[in-house]
């Protein structure tokens, strides 16, 4: 018997991560080859004639999976009845700008998505903030959408977890699906703490440490750590651009290990509303390990963050 198509909103949809995630979801790549989706896209007025290209590419496409395309401007109009919302657009940070500058912004236009969101979003619905500032974009949502549950919203650090095994794959000579259970604290942002030290390779004789396989800690604690924090920045001045292929497969790999669920004995890190674990202040929203199952995620406890330097505490973050 078919599935019912689930609808999944991309907002900022025109744009270069909206470009490139559509798509993915409307290829099955965030819900599964099985699952037929409606797409609601919405963008700003000026962006109104681009949205509207997109639109006809994914007509041109012929995706078999894709079952309507809803492109808009108007919020409720692109908020009413959806199941997954992945928030992609948001006020860039400009040459000039102070942070509060970009927050001050980020407020009126996430206050009037979570309101459309909150009023006209199917129930249950899940919530990926993609948008820099991301941890603090989703506090906004979250602040203006009290009617979501918390566990609901949820922001974009995946890219730094994948970014995170792409590098320990290169360093090692390994298939990145033989790594996993990095970890990304704190933010999307380069006060990030990218951690290795649950960290394990398959191997042929079996699944090794990380740290055993590298065998050097210089590497691990130094340059790993900058280069994972810091790779937005390197993006943007090789590609004059910044991240977009990469943020939209990881907002896609983050959806669907929360929908579908982890693999077992794998750790993936997500954005999350904190519950006070880790001594992180309850109410931030902070990367954390989790895993997931039945559609719920749940925070990975027992290791040994605790022991780590908590100058990753701010929920501010800017960079892809």
């Amino acid at each position: 018997m078919a599935k019912e198509p689930v609808r999944v909103l991309v907002t900022g949809a025109a744009g270069q991560i909206g470009y490139a995630l559509v798509p993915m979801i409307a290829r099955g790549v965030m819900l599964g080859t099985d699952q037929p989706v409606i797409l609601h896209m919405l963008d700003i007025p000026p962006a109104a004639e681009a949205l509207n290209g997109v639109k006809m590419e994914l007509v041109d496409a012929a995706f078999p999976l894709l079952k309507g395309v809803v492109a808009t401007t108007d919020a409720v109009e692109a908020c009413t009845g959806v199941n997954i919302a992945v928030m992609v657009g948001g006020f860039p940070r400009k040459e000039g700008m102070e942070r509060k500058d970009v927050m001050s912004k980020n407020v009126s236009i996430y206050k009037a998505q979570a309101s459309a969101l909150e009023q006209h979003a199917a129930p249950n619905c899940k919530v990926l903030v993609v948008a820099n500032p991301a941890n603090t974009n989703a506090l906004i949502l979250k602040e203006f959408a009290p009617s979501i549950p918390a566990k609901n919203i949820t922001c974009l650090t995946r890219l730094d977890h994948n970014r995170a095994l792409g590098q320990i794959s290169e360093k090692l000579n390994v298939q990145v699906s033989d790594v996993k259970n990095v970890i990304i604290w704190g933010n999307h942002s380069s006060s990030q703490y990218p951690d290795v030290n649950h960290a394990t390779v398959n191997t042929a004789a079996g699944e090794k440490p990380v740290r055993e396989l590298v065998k050097d800690d210089a590497w691990l604690n130094g340059e790993f750590i900058t280069t994972v924090q810091q790779r937005g920045a390197a993006i943007i001045k090789a590609r004059k651009l910044s991240s977009a292929l990469s943020a939209a497969s990881s907002a896609c790999d983050h959806i669907r290990d929360w929908v579908l669920g982890t693999p077992e004995g794998t750790w993936v890190s997500m954005g999350v509303y904190s519950d006070g674990s880790y001594n992180v202040p309850a109410g931030l929203i902070y990367s954390f390990p989790v895993t997931c199952r039945n559609g719920e995620w749940t925070i990975v406890q027992g290791t040994d963050a605790i022991l780590y330097p908590m100058s990753f505490l701010s929920p501010i973050a800017f960079c892809f």
